[in-house]
């Protein structure tokens, strides 16, 4: 029972840094600053960042060893969750970007909202 438990947690940090890489490509394709690390080739860990703005910073940290998802903001961070609600936080900005080409970014949080609006409304 265990070692299956081990092998489906292991296929799960998989297929996260997967969803992760392709998040990182359809960033860039929309003009934001974004890269996904791996370490080694079995896709075991990585380190998602996203720049949202000139001072506005999400990083995502996943690995055997747990789930994090950090907002900072000027170097200070600005919230901090890990597991569960780190993959939703992920999710939601994963919306932003699916809906916000559409103008349809009902489904995310209020503060994400603010930061997008703010970096796209930021002059290049």
């Amino acid at each position: 029972m265990f070692l299956r438990l081990a092998q489906q947690h292991q296929e799960f940090i998989q297929d996260l840094v997967m969803n992760l890489q392709a998040l990182t490509i359809t960033l860039d394709g929309r003009g934001y600053t974004a890269s996904c690390y791996t370490c080694g080739d079995q896709m075991q860990s990585a380190s998602f960042m996203v720049s949202l703005g000139e001072k506005h910073l999400i990083r995502f940290l996943v690995s055997d060893y747990g789930i994090t998802w950090m907002e900072l903001c000027d170097d200070r961070e600005l919230m901090k969750v890990e597991g569960a609600e780190a993959i939703s936080q992920l999710q939601e900005l994963a919306n932003i970007v699916k809906y916000s080409h559409a103008m349809q970014l009902t489904i995310a949080s209020p503060f994400l909202l603010m930061i997008i609006s703010i970096a796209q409304a930021k002059p290049s």
